[in-house]
């Protein structure tokens, strides 16, 4: 089993567990996590997991009744926007005020552009103002945002900043891009990591038995309010059994069974001023899988200030020696490779800082050694 985790991914769109308490327990799990469908990833492909989030749209809507036509999907929102106004009876100066009244300034024109049709919510910022819209309006938690559609290209369709250094690292076609789809143009767009601790621990088969991530973002414009995290597995039996959330609240966990992928939507709890940094910390147990861990790896699209990896081992598994190593790109050979020790607890560790784009691992062998 090996695992690649990256500071800032991602993925897909799917109702998930949402907890008030910001953790599940294993009984819970069962529950609230929902497996998508999805093709197989690329033979061999290992875990990764990232983290930011464009604060795309969640929840549900009420269902037309069995004499409505459900309008497209690019009028829904606005149709859905202007009957529940009429409804209310507000106006859109009315309702501009109670939006300034709960700390969210959205002009009558920006709501008139949005009940037209002109323009849609996209920044983290109107999507919170579309949820306090749906309290102010008396609608079902998720009733507008959910029948936002996907951001709306401006200008000539090029490689969106993100997505293309995340396709210098992960190259076409990955895993991550298969998951999210049109979302993979923006995905990471509003939060960066600076500094992140990982933590593996291994069982006494040496197998993947839980990861612990703590993750220090930095906001890159204001209204950022949550990010994503995607852990994927080699082996299909290495499935997630509890998820606890230290720092920040779990809005989502679903497991992608075909990508063998868990997605972790954790909310800040405020939204970000630009440049403003927030801590996001969470722990995954995992059930064993059918061969030993042999590697764990991060990759990252920007510059790190700092990582660092510890992996603990088993005193019934110990690792003959253990290396790290960096990769230009995912599947590319190992380069600057250089041997680790252990230490009296059973754990090595790696420490870089300023780290740059690419791929950051640390490897072990469970064989004779060299």
């Amino acid at each position: 089993m090996s695992s690649r985790m990256e500071a800032g991914v991602g993925l897909p769109d799917a109702e998930g567990a949402r907890s008030a308490s910001g953790a599940t327990n294993a009984r819970d799990l069962r529950k609230a996590l929902k497996t998508g469908a999805s093709g197989p990833p690329p033979h061999g492909a290992p875990a990764r997991e990232g983290s930011a989030h464009d604060g795309s749209a969640q929840g549900r809507s009420s269902a037309p009744s069995a004499t409505e036509t459900p309008p497209p999907a690019s009028d829904a929102f606005p149709a859905a926007l202007r009957e529940a106004l009429g409804h209310r009876g507000l106006s859109l100066e009315r309702v501009s005020e109670r939006l300034r009244a709960r700390g969210i300034g959205v002009s009558q024109a920006t709501l008139s552009s949005w009940q037209r049709g002109r323009s849609q919510p996209e920044r983290a910022r109107s999507l919170r103002a579309v949820e306090v819209l749906e309290e102010i309006l008396e609608l079902p938690g998720g009733a507008l945002r959910s029948l936002l559609g996907p951001r709306r290209p401006r200008g000539r369709v090029a490689p969106a900043r993100g997505e293309s250094a995340a396709l210098q690292v992960l190259g076409k076609d990955s895993v991550v891009e298969k998951a999210l789809g049109e979302r993979f143009r923006h995905f990471n767009q509003e939060t960066g990591s600076l500094l992140i601790h990982d933590v593996v621990t291994l069982g006494e088969r040496g197998t993947l038995s839980s990861l612990s991530t703590t993750n220090v973002l930095r906001a890159s414009r204001a209204g950022a309010d949550r990010a994503l995290f995607v852990l994927s597995f080699d082996d299909e039996q290495a499935e997630p059994l509890d998820i606890r959330v230290t720092s920040g609240r779990l809005g989502e966990a679903t497991y992608l069974k075909g990508l063998k992928s868990l997605v972790l939507e954790i909310h800040f709890g405020r939204e970000l001023a630009k440049l403003d940094t927030t801590v996001v910390s969470y722990a995954v147990d995992v059930s064993p899988s059918r061969e030993p861990a042999t590697h764990y790896e991060r990759w990252s699209r920007a510059n790190l200030h700092e990582y660092l990896q510890q992996v603990f081992f088993h005193p019934d598994a110990l690792p003959s020696g253990c290396r790290r190593y960096f990769r230009d790109q995912v599947g590319s050979p190992p380069r600057a490779q250089r041997r680790i020790s252990m230490n009296d607890s059973h754990s090595t560790h790696v420490l870089a800082s300023r780290c740059k784009p690419g791929v950051h691992g640390v490897a072990w062998d469970f064989g004779t050694p060299e």
